[in-house]
């Protein structure tokens, strides 16, 4: 295992709410106060998704160019699927149409790609009531849903060792005051309206537990949980970027697909 220390993007308590853009993040609002942290190497440790909030998984895809995002909508997202639904039991998979590419800085990509930054806050990807809202939005017709859960499929595409990995903070760890209300707001390159949503950003807290799972490949993905209906089950999972204090100036630049799904599970 490879254990490292480094910053994370913690943000402080202030009276406004805090909000930040997807393409344009000189507009936003977040208090950053970052901290540095013990974070340890995932590898090994046996996370899961009910208890620490998120796992790794060896997942193969046949596509063979993932920056390619009309291969990964027309392919990957139902491999995708059919991976969550093997890892949950859940009994139907809603994919969201998109996978999201990050780029780390190094590259000078993020200019050329829509919402292509590493987040370097940490946050929670909607908040409770909003992502409760939207999977029973998305359920499927004529079916009696028990149980409702969204989860982030995160996957490195660039060589190892990752300069800009993902940070996770273990579920347990994350008391409710924690999480601080927050609004993401989109602003689509091609000049229709700004929309948005509720989500959260993450207070410092001396319990925290984090973690990463280091050198990763593009043959595995780390699933985590963004939200969840059933309340003994991890969910409103933290997470952010930090630079990799054991990746060197000739490490390879991060790039990143993420893909979301959200999982039903029916009477």
């Amino acid at each position: 295992m490879t254990d490292v220390r480094a910053k994370i993007g913690y943000s402080e308590r202030t009276e406004q709410k805090p909000y930040f853009y997807a393409n344009a993040h000189e507009k936003d609002f977040v208090p950053l106060a970052p901290e540095e942290v013990a974070i340890a190497d995932a590898r090994g440790l046996g996370c899961t998704l009910d208890r620490e909030g998120f796992t790794l998984v060896e997942h193969k895809s046949a596509v063979a160019d993932l920056t390619d995002l009309n291969a990964v909508a027309e392919i990957h997202r139902g491999e995708i699927a059919d991976m969550l639904k093997q890892l949950t039991g859940c009994d139907e998979v809603v994919m969201t149409p998109m996978g999201i590419l990050r780029f780390s800085e190094k590259l000078g990509e993020n200019e050329a790609h829509d919402n292509s930054h590493p987040a370097r806050f940490v946050h929670v990807d909607m908040a409770k009531e909003a992502a409760a809202a939207m999977r029973e939005k998305a359920a499927p017709a004529g079916k009696t849903v028990v149980r409702s859960a969204q989860y982030n499929v995160w996957r490195a595409l660039s060589g190892a060792p990752q300069d800009v990995p993902l940070g996770l903070c273990a579920y347990p760890s994350v008391a409710p005051e924690d999480l601080l209300d927050c609004d993401a707001i989109f602003d689509p390159p091609d000049g229709s309206p700004e929309w948005g949503f509720p989500n959260y950003l993450l207070a410092p807290n001396p319990n925290h537990r984090w973690y990463y799972y280091s050198n990763m490949t593009p043959d595995e993905a780390i699933v985590f949980t963004t939200s969840e209906s059933d309340p003994n089950r991890a969910q409103c999972m933290p997470h952010g970027a930090f630079d990799n204090p054991l990746a060197g100036k000739d490490a390879p630049p991060r790039v990143s697909l993420e893909m979301r799904g959200t999982c039903y599970w029916f009477a």
